[in-house]
């Protein structure tokens, strides 16, 4: 383990990422909201503590896989207590607990909220909330490394890549263009123009600027933090709620597709099983959840529109709600649910197992049924009309007992808080799936998590964690063996 390079990249991140602090300060001297010196004070002490070590450049910069999972488990730890010190010194969450989950919430994407009353916050606190979400979407250590100079020794792009192949989400990691850089500006850039687009749209369709940048933040990291405590509800437009959900849709699609079709690779956009499947899992759940309100709002028209929207928000596990869908019927519920396992597209901003692993884990299956019926019979797996190599299929299988091995442990932990069984365990589902809205009548979509215990708030961040990191980074740094000196 080269403690020297990983210490040596969490300061030049560390260093990189306190400028962020910048935007809500503007924002709260524009807004004279009084809380100007909450965000100063983290931005000075966020950089001094990364110049103590980004200026001193190690001899051995050799930089592998163990090192580039243990750099993202300490950075995004890094960035949730510091993230959290506008909070608190904004008096906006007085307890480090809550702030830290709040902040944890925010930067993984997940939504979970502790506080009951969010238009009591002062607007810059409002907009700090909804940019952890943004940066939070894309990958905040991608955002750092898009920004970080490189050198002629090309030694930073080695590290990016284990940097990146430990923080992106998905099976597989992959580069559109030779130069890792450049791939992440490529996709900072589409990801940075839907944002802007989404904004627009809100904006020229009668929602205030601020509303309109808050809630294109909250979408494009399909995170779900609201500024109204009705969520997208508050609105009452249909326009708007249209909007969100379509872009929803749209920030839960492998932002590769959105590259080719940039470059006029159009067949080879469409060619993607993952993107067929995901289309289709929406519209199959939209119908079934439609049909099955119907009898509660009455109207066809309601009964898709808010079913659309809640579709788009679960699956993308954005976490935005229109309706209290505590209150639909248990097939709607069972949906849903679902949904909050499948997940999004991997290289999108959403959550959860993901449509290609879940993809992958099917044909895994039915290849076994297939070999016990005739073990002579040779057959691959297939997506995207590739033969899918077996490390990557035994490694979904490996990652798919893990994570339920997580979801059950984490239940079993959070039962001491001694609530019911779907509050139990939808609680852990929404975290470990980053999405924010559980079920039943504590973390419901009316509820929040704030009664929770301290060590039950413990365990759900570090779920948070587990989940947008796709586990593996965090259990790597636990593990004793990774730290000895010839690991």
């Amino acid at each position: 383990m080269n403690k020297r390079v990983i210490f040596y990249n969490v300061s030049r991140i560390t260093l990189i990422a306190s400028a962020l602090f910048f935007m809500p300060l503007i924002v709260s001297l524009l807004y004279r909201d009084g809380c100007w010196l909450s965000f100063l004070i983290p931005m000075l002490l966020m950089g001094s503590a990364g110049a103590l070590g980004a200026f001193r450049r190690p001899q051995d910069t050799a930089s592998y896989a163990r090192e580039g999972f243990v750099t993202v488990t300490f950075m995004w730890l890094v960035f949730s207590v510091f993230g959290s010190l506008p909070f608190l010194l904004s008096h906006s969450i007085p307890r480090f607990v809550d702030a830290f989950f709040e902040t944890v919430s925010g930067f993984t994407t997940t939504g979970s909220t502790i506080l009951t009353d969010v238009e009591a916050l002062p607007p810059s606190i409002l907009f700090w909330r909804s940019l952890t979400h943004w940066v939070g979407g894309m990958g905040v250590l991608a955002l750092a490394i898009a920004l970080m100079p490189g050198d002629s020794t090309g030694q930073p792009d080695n590290t990016a890549v284990h940097i990146l192949r430990a923080e992106t989400p998905g099976p597989t990691f992959g580069k559109l263009v030779a130069k890792l850089r450049y791939n992440v500006r490529i996709l900072y850039g589409i990801y940075t123009g839907l944002t802007l687009l989404e904004i627009l749209f809100l904006f020229f369709g009668g929602m205030k600027l601020f509303d309109a940048v808050v809630n294109s933040f909250a979408t494009a990291g399909t995170g779900g933090f609201g500024i109204r405590n009705a969520s997208i509800a508050a609105y009452d437009s249909l326009y708007c709620e249209m909007v969100i959900g379509v872009f929803m849709l749209l920030f839960g699609i492998n932002f590769n597709v959105y590259y080719f079709l940039l470059t006029g690779k159009l067949l080879k956009a469409l060619k993607s099983e993952e993107l067929r499947w995901y289309l289709g899992i929406i519209a199959a759940a939209t119908f079934g959840i439609a049909v099955n309100i119907l009898p509660i709002y009455k109207s066809a028209g309601r009964a898709l529109r808010y079913a659309f929207f809640q579709v788009s928000s679960i699956i993308t596990t954005t976490g935005f709600g229109t309706a209290d869908f505590e209150l639909w019927p248990m097939f709607s519920k069972a949906i849903l649910v679902l949904l909050m396992f499948v997940g999004a597209c991997v290289s999108s901003t959403g959550g959860g197992l993901k449509i290609a692993r879940v993809l992958i884990l099917i044909k895994t299956a039915w290849r076994e049924i297939r070999h016990q019926l005739n073990p002579r019979e040779v057959r691959v797996i297939r997506c995207d009309g590739a033969t899918v190599d077996g490390t990557v299929a035994n490694g979904v299988t490996a990652y798919f007992a893990i994570y339920i091995l997580t979801l059950f442990f984490s239940a079993v932990m959070i039962s001491f808080d001694s609530l019911d069984f779907t509050t139990t365990v939808t609680s852990v589902i929404t975290c470990l799936n980053n999405i924010g809205p559980g079920l039943g009548p504590v973390i419901g979509p009316s509820g929040n998590f704030s009664s929770l215990s301290v060590f039950s708030k413990l365990v759900l961040s570090f779920d948070m964690l587990a989940g947008r990191l796709e586990i593996y980074p965090l259990l790597i740094t636990l593990s004793p063996s990774v730290w000895k000196r010839n690991a």
